[in-house]
């Protein structure tokens, strides 16, 4: 690729001029969700295959919906509404007139309908992945919830639920209640239930009923056992991101009634500004006025869709480019390896090569046979043209001839792109490729392919892919092996366990151990690949000690690969692979294996890649991320590594962190995240990511993180207490696990403009802290955070600056006039290493403190933030905000329940004293009686 250093678009200048002449409803076209004259159109529900039909399923769906549409227009002030909503019905119900899908597929939907697969919790929820003000990935919800009616005593009706969730997922706003704080000390010294916005009313519960606050609180923390129950009729109107469940909330929590001292997501992911404060903020907002008149809108308009026969073309170029760098040869590899594995059974599989023209080399075969793949096998490409013109577009229009001969359209269908050639017309087909329903997914190889090449798979929702002319690299092996069925079923999907690749001297080895962990296991696939003529010597060693030799494995000379099929379910454990390269040179030795799941019970460890967006501009970082699970359920505690792939040098490597510090936003919810910047030149950068999990106590979360409904355990309603029915446990059953699990993913590609050519000055600042806290202990505060780095997320920080004050908004408004606490004795650590830090804050609090109002406030709290500083005085944005207590004595109850005893203490002491009192004299007297009866004794003895 050229460099541009003034890039900032993907595409060409022709590709500009033609997206500017194209019709909105076009453009529209695999772009998501899409906001015109205050409608959302395009929003996708995709229901899971292995979700059982209900006939109730797809009405209760359209109801939620609508009733949302309706809450969400009047929410937004009559902002926004929902218009057009499509649903996609799993290929495994029964077909009943449905429209048949264009570009839509279940890994783009907005909106999933599945099981927890094994939870038991109907939690409907959004898996938020970035900051503030930034959308969410998908929102998920269970067919118990859309099924049941009793849950939604405990949820609300799923309208509401359903414009809490859209808000994290379209919004980017988090959730105000905190089920691991849900109480907390507030400005005034009183006990206070976290909540948006504090109007909202309620009393104190025990075990055994209702109780004063004081029976709940212990050394200033609550009993287990201890709620606050929330009156059933409010008149607080916010906010739907709490308590979307009370029947007076209607609106967002606002700058006139946020809650800033709730020690809640909210809080803390947006720096304690309002829900509708960073909504209004959102580019919904700012290109949609409020609708004139008072009519509510019309209800949505609902497409019932269902994918037929699964098509594929593969549309591979075969001009002069694609002979260097064995790039022909890495191609005849990749797509062997896909036709023979990877694509699923029945499936319509199509060939076209092209140079300056298209080439059908195979009409569409249905795969039903081992026979079938082979055949397909037979007509890839063998040689190269002489031509050195690369047209996609002629082997694209070849590519669409192909598929329509199936039905007539080519609706549905996929077409896996492969080029090496330089092409300044893509363009001139984007009007063909957007109408035409087909989903792109494009493979670019080596660093002349067309420049506007990942345009024609971002406008269709396809799967972007770079593979580098290293000869060790796995990557285009890896991009076939992503390409996703689109079903949205992780029983039949091939995962990837395996990528391997390394240049290997003569008479030396590649010598490494797979796991394969029990959840996988059918169909595994040990591919073998090469540089030379003849194969490697092989050497396989499986859990049991069997070994499996060259011999064992099928070999095609012609395109140097060798491939054994493990029969049956391969056995759990740690299989070895030893490749001994027996030429006389150096050559590139690389060994892949895939598996499917063992069983429908048991679903197997996942982990999806992907970057934050396809394209920045230097010196913008990508945001790595890799979403690894079983199921839904995050797992924890496992070693990713992103490996970064450029045109030339050495791959970069990266440790990615689930520690919810730096790019990770959320600690523990098995999204591993981080920043890459190190950006050796412009172009594109392909992107891998390995998953090793190593035994140890815990493998997964118990339960699923991140922004949920709120469930209402009950209500007050007048003056009685009525419990909802509890919440399903969403925990499970901890499987033992013995091997751990190994698992790789393609992120595909990625694009970095303006980088450049000479050394640069330093551009990073250290990253945000966002996971600030604050402890008080007697006269002292503890702070704790994860340590940023040098630059961003990486290296070590120079040193820190920590401000203080009484007042919130001082130190939210204008950081640098609050008190500079003193670091002198505070030495940054490495990045992602926990830090500490205790002072005293009565130690910097002499004498008034500025405010940019020109007022004094006395306070019962401090506020704290915190932010680095690296070598070349780079200072990081500021933390979130901290609160502590200042003046509550330790172990010592709150405000009412300290009023209390004193009182107590108070008349227990008069009534010591009372006793003391009466004591004293009743001693007095006897002692004045005993004197003057011995007196009397006296006088009568004289006598």
């Amino acid at each position: 690729m050229t460099h541009r250093d003034n890039a900032g678009p993907v595409y060409s200048l022709h590709s500009v001029i033609l997206l500017v002449a194209l019709s909105p409803e076009l453009l529209r076209l695999g772009a998501g969700v899409q906001l015109q004259d205050n409608g959302y159109d395009d929003l996708l529900v995709a229901i899971n295959p292995q979700v059982p039909e209900d006939r109730n399923l797809i009405p209760n769906i359209k109801e939620m919906i609508t009733e949302a549409s309706f809450y969400l227009f009047n929410a937004t002030k009559r902002r926004v509404f929902f218009r057009n909503i499509k649903i996609l019905i799993p290929s495994t119900w029964k077909a009943n007139n449905y429209s048949k899908v264009k570009q839509e597929s279940y890994e783009k939907a907005n909106i999933l309908v599945t099981d927890w697969y094994g939870g038991h919790g109907d939690d409907p929820y959004t898996l938020q992945y970035r900051g503030c003000g930034e959308e969410g990935k998908y929102i998920h919800f269970t067919p118990n919830f859309l099924l049941n009616d009793n849950l939604t005593a405990g949820y609300g009706s799923r309208g509401r639920v359903f414009v809490h969730e859209w808000a994290h997922l379209r919004w980017g706003v988090f959730d105000e209640y905190n089920n691991d704080k849900p109480f907390y000390i507030d400005g005034q010294n009183q006990i206070k239930a976290t909540r948006c916005s504090s109007d909202i009313t309620g009393i104190f519960v025990c075990e055994k009923g209702l109780c004063p606050q004081e029976n709940c609180i212990i050394s200033k923390l609550f009993q287990e056992g201890c709620t606050f129950i929330y009156d059933s009729d409010q008149n607080a109107t916010a906010s739907i991101m709490f308590m979307q469940s009370l029947s007076s909330v209607v609106e967002f929590c606002n700058a006139s009634n946020h809650n800033q001292e709730a020690p809640n997501l909210q809080n803390q992911m947006c720096s304690l500004r309002s829900a509708w404060d960073v909504i209004t903020d959102s580019a919904d907002f700012n290109h949609s006025l409020p609708m004139n008149g008072t009519e509510l809108p019309p209800p949505p308009i609902f497409s019932l869709i269902q994918a037929g026969l699964k098509v594929v073309c593969l549309v591979l170029d075969v001009s002069t480019k694609m002979a260097e760098a064995d790039r022909l040869l890495r191609l005849q590899q990749a797509a062997e390896f896909y036709l023979m594995e990877i694509v699923e059974i029945h499936t319509f599989v199509g060939i076209v090569s092209f140079n300056s023209k298209g080439e059908i080399r195979s009409q569409l075969y249905q795969i039903n046979s081992e026979d079938d793949r082979k055949l397909l096998v037979s007509y890839l490409p063998t040689t190269v043209s002489t031509e050195a013109e690369t047209s996609v577009c002629s082997g694209l229009k070849k590519g669409f001839e192909v598929v329509e001969k199936l039905n007539g359209k080519a609706d549905g269908s996929v077409m896996v792109l492969v080029t090496g050639g330089e092409d300044e017309h893509v363009g001139h087909c984007l009007l063909t490729v957007l109408s035409s329903g087909s989903t792109i997914h494009s493979i670019a190889m080596g660093p002349s392919a067309a420049e506007s090449l990942e345009e024609l798979s971002h406008l269709t929702g396809g799967l972007k892919f770079f593979a580098p002319d290293h000869p060790n690299s796995n990557s285009v092996i890896d991009a076939f092996s992503r390409i996703p069925s689109g079903t949205g079923d992780i029983f039949q999907q091939h995962l990837q366990l395996e990528s391997m690749g390394e240049n290997v001297k003569p008479h030396h080895q590649l010598k490494n151990t797979v796991t394969v962990d029990n959840s996988v296991g059918n169909d595994t696939i040990f591919l073998v690949t090469w540089q030379t003529s003849g194969p490697p010597e092989i050497v396989l060693l499986d859990p049991n000690g069997r070994k499996y030799y060259t011999n064992n494995f099928i070999t095609n000379l012609a395109f140097q690969t060798a491939s054994l099929r493990i029969p049956g379910t391969a056995t759990p454990g740690h299989w070895t692979y030893t490749l001994n390269n027996t030429h006389h040179s150096l050559q590139a030795l690389k060994m892949t294996v895939t598996s499917r799941a063992s069983s429908l019970a048991l679903p197997p460890a996942t982990v999806e890649t992907f970057v934050e967006r396809d394209s920045t501009h230097f010196p913008h970082p990508v945001m790595i991320y890799a979403n690894v699970r079983k199921g839904f359920y995050p797992i924890l505690n496992a070693t990713v590594t992103a490996t970064i792939e450029t045109k030339t040098g050495d791959p970069v490597v990266l440790k990615l962190s689930d520690d919810g510090a730096g790019a990770d936003i959320i600690k523990n919810d098995g999204i591993y995240s981080r920043y890459f910047f190190s950006f050796a030149e412009s172009g594109r950068y392909n992107l891998k990511v390995h998953v090793n999990y190593l035994p140890s106590i815990s493998t997964s979360a118990h339960s699923i993180p991140g922004s949920h409904a709120m469930h209402v355990p009950g209500y007050i309603t007048n003056g009685n207490i009525r419990m909802n029915a509890p919440r399903k446990s969403v925990g499970r059953n901890e499987e033992k696990q013995k091997w751990g699990f190994s698992r790789v993913s393609s992120g595909g590609s990625f694009l970095v403009l303006g980088v450049p050519t000479r050394p640069h000055p330093d551009m990073f600042l250290p990253c945000k802290i966002t996971d600030l806290e604050a402890v008080k202990v007697e006269e002292e505060v503890t702070l704790s955070w994860t340590a940023p780095g040098e630059d961003l997320d990486q290296g070590q920080a120079t040193s820190y600056e920590i401000r203080m004050s009484k007042s919130l908004r001082n130190i939210q408004r204008d950081f640098n006039s609050a008190i500079l606490v003193n670091t002198s004795k505070l030495n940054p650590q490495l990045a992602g290493t926990k830090e500490r830090f205790t002072f005293s804050p009565k130690l910097f609090l002499h004498g008034p403190e500025h405010h940019p109002d020109g007022e004094t406030q006395e306070s019962h709290r401090v506020y704290v933030a915190i932010r680095a500083m690296d070598e070349n005085a780079l200072k990081s944005a500021v933390s979130n905000i901290v609160q502590a207590s200042l003046y509550i004595p330790p172990n010592s109850a709150p405000a009412l329940a300290r009023d209390c005893l004193i009182l107590k203490g108070v008349l227990t002491a008069m009534g010591l004293i009372g006793i003391i009192c009466l004591v004293i004299v009743a001693t007095h007297c006897t002692l004045n009686r005993r004197k003057r009866m011995e007196k009397r004794e006296n006088g009568t003895k004289l006598l």
